[in-house]
């Protein structure tokens, strides 16, 4: 029994640290699982190429098999390819999670919907203490288009919005990783004006508003000086930008016409960076042919 999950990157619009709510919309960077499984009379053993192996994909592996498939043991193979670059706040954990999960809901042949893939990963991550929240706006963002507003104690969604497809996303992606988010708790429950005025933002719509309040919170705590950068980047026609997760990518929404003057803008030889678009469809692999 074979099956495929794909996922995708994403972007944040609000930090659930602060508040509980946390929104966050999909780029057009894939993950990609695939799964194979053989019945057997043993134990359920899982064999992952050494460089996907980690325990967020074994753990969403056996809270996906436990869900959907208990009473049954397998032999399963794994194996992951992925365009998102880890631990940069693109929502790679997440992506990595959901792929995995549609991967084995497809070998089961079990029809499943993107909520419950969501909140199965959200689950996962906050269990092995990956994200304090369970960034269930995360999972749903690598799932499925739309910038989306979530409760996430409640792995409940609050509204879902669509995006002008004609935006652009430019990522400027400095070289160093950030630290899990229960390490930020305290930090950003202790102030919470920030975060409220980005969550009332997102659930009146208005998602680019919601991204400048928020990065200056996640700006403050984390010790990103992006400021004056940003208001570079306003002057040169960005619609929005804005600290994604904790970092240190810096997002950039700009529409199609302005991506030179934004590009002209970032550091040189500072960060990586990568141009993308917002979601609209199905997740789909540059190449389509399978691993």
């Amino acid at each position: 029994m074979k099956g495929t999950g794909r996922a995708n990157g994403a972007i944040t619009f609000v930090n659930a640290l602060a508040t509980g709510t946390g929104s966050a919309a999909g780029i057009s960077l894939a993950v990609e699982a695939a799964l194979e499984l053989e019945p057997t009379s043993g134990p359920t053993t899982l064999a992952v190429a050494a460089e996907s192996d980690s325990t967020l994909v074994r753990s969403t592996f056996q809270a996906a098999m436990h869900q959907w498939s208990p009473a049954r043991t397998w032999t399963a193979r794994l194996r992951i390819r992925s365009e998102v670059p880890p631990a940069r706040g693109l929502k790679s954990s997440s992506a990595v999670s959901g792929a995995v999960a549609r991967a084995v809901a497809a070998a089961l042949h079990i029809l499943v919907t993107n909520e419950e893939v969501g909140r199965l990963s959200a689950d996962v991550s906050q269990s092995i203490g990956l994200s304090a929240t369970g960034a269930f706006d995360d999972a749903l963002a690598t799932l499925e288009p739309g910038v989306h507003v979530t409760d996430n104690a409640a792995r409940r969604r609050l509204r879902t919005d669509s995006l002008d497809p004609s935006w652009q996303v430019v990522l400027w992606i400095p070289r160093h990783s950030h630290l899990p988010s229960p390490v930020y708790r305290d930090r950003f429950q202790a102030d919470p004006d920030a975060g409220r005025a980005a969550e009332r933002a997102a659930l009146r719509g208005d998602p680019l508003a919601a991204m400048n309040a928020n990065t200056g919170l996640v700006e403050r705590i984390v010790g990103y000086d992006y400021a004056n950068l940003r208001s570079d980047l306003a002057r040169r026609g960005a619609l929005g930008s804005g600290v994604s997760g904790f970092g240190p990518a810096l997002a950039i929404v700009t529409p199609p016409e302005r991506i030179s003057g934004v590009l002209r803008t970032l550091p040189p030889g500072e960060g990586d960076i990568l141009v993308t678009r917002f979601t609209t469809g199905p997740v789909e692999f540059p190449s389509e042919s399978p691993l």
